[in-house]
């Protein structure tokens, strides 16, 4: 086994306890009232506007509500939105840093511009594939950093699995992303992993923005059978052109967000952004709650997961989506 292969096996064994580990510890407090808790200010810093994303946000607000921090009454939130511009990270970072209780960081990119600007703030983070590799924390349980949160990390042996049932004899599989997003490149190389495991041909077609699109689409249509989808910012604000491309040319798009594929694409089996968001609510609210630094709560994967069909994108492939299912079990991916 490679060094990738023994990391991500290390990371499985990690993802599988840790929402164990955070359930055995929360407490609701939805039925509290607002009068009776602190008044905090929350600064959310979010990548990109894409589905998913937006989700996320919302499942967090959401989720703070519930447990009884209320926007307009007891809750502050300053919400900044990067629009996929790095340049602008570390002004927004270092804005949101100074002025708020704690920090919500919402992709990769822009909780390590959080993590990098180095203030006492605590900061939470989701939609976040390998926070470890990402330089976020040095473990996802024992850690120094004064940070925690939710990984979106992709179920990628699944989403293989349900890729392979899209077609007959499919033998050459291309795997789409943004080479320049560390979660994309990760989740990437995993995929590969387990494509060629099952004996399929496996290619990458990258882009550095979404003005490639077209052009990188225009190849696989060439070269490949099916497509495989990461968890993609990149990719996930152009699934209109990318779906749309892809059923052009008869590709079966599988894999990525559940958000991802409910706008343009076929099916995947994957987590709720919203419920992801609401989840690291909870995180913070136990720290307010039980008296504990974010250092101190573990990072925990998605609780739950699912298996998600486009029957719209599958009629358009003449696919029949009773067709395409999961006999889920106790394995590593």
């Amino acid at each position: 086994m490679n060094e990738i292969g023994r990391y991500w096996k290390k990371m499985s064994v990690a993802l599988a306890v840790l929402p164990l580990l955070g359930a055995s510890v929360v407490l609701s407090t939805g039925s509290v009232s607002a009068q009776e808790k602190e008044a905090i200010n929350v600064g959310i810093l979010q990548y990109v506007e894409h589905d998913s994303l937006d989700a996320n946000r919302e499942g967090f607000i959401a989720g703070l509500e519930e447990e009884g921090y209320i926007e307009g009454e007891n809750l502050t939130i300053n919400y900044l939105n990067a629009a996929a511009d790095n340049a602008n990270l570390q002004s927004m970072s270092e804005n949101l840093l100074n002025s708020s209780d704690f920090v919500f960081g919402i992709a990769t990119p822009v909780a390590q511009s959080l993590v990098n600007a180095a203030v006492d703030t605590p900061i939470y983070f989701s939609s976040v594939t390998d926070p470890v590799g990402a330089g976020l924390v040095d473990d996802l349980v024992d850690k120094e950093q004064n940070v925690t949160g939710t990984i979106d990390a992709a179920p990628i042996a699944e989403q293989v699995e349900l890729l392979l049932q899209t077609k007959e004899d499919i033998q050459n599989v291309g795997i789409l992303y943004n080479s320049g997003e560390p979660n994309s490149v990760s989740e990437a190389e995993r995929a590969e992993a387990v494509l060629v495991e099952k004996g399929v041909e496996v290619s990458h077609h990258t882009v550095t923005s979404t003005n490639d699109i077209s052009q990188v689409m225009a190849a696989l249509a060439t070269q490949v059978d099916a497509v495989f989808l990461v968890t993609d910012n990149t990719i996930a604000s152009a699934m209109p052109l990318v779906g749309d491309l892809a059923k052009e040319a008869g590709l079966p798009l599988v894999g990525g967000s559940k958000d991802m594929i409910l706008e343009n694409g076929l099916a995947t089996y994957g987590l709720d952004y919203f419920e992801l968001g609401k989840q690291t609510a909870r995180m913070l609210s136990r720290q307010i709650e039980e008296g504990v630094t974010a250092s101190e709560i573990p990072v925990e994967s998605a609780a739950n997961l699912e298996l998600v069909v486009n029957e719209d994108v599958a009629e358009a492939l003449g696919i029949d989506p009773a067709n395409l299912q999961l006999d889920i079990k106790d394995e590593e991916n």
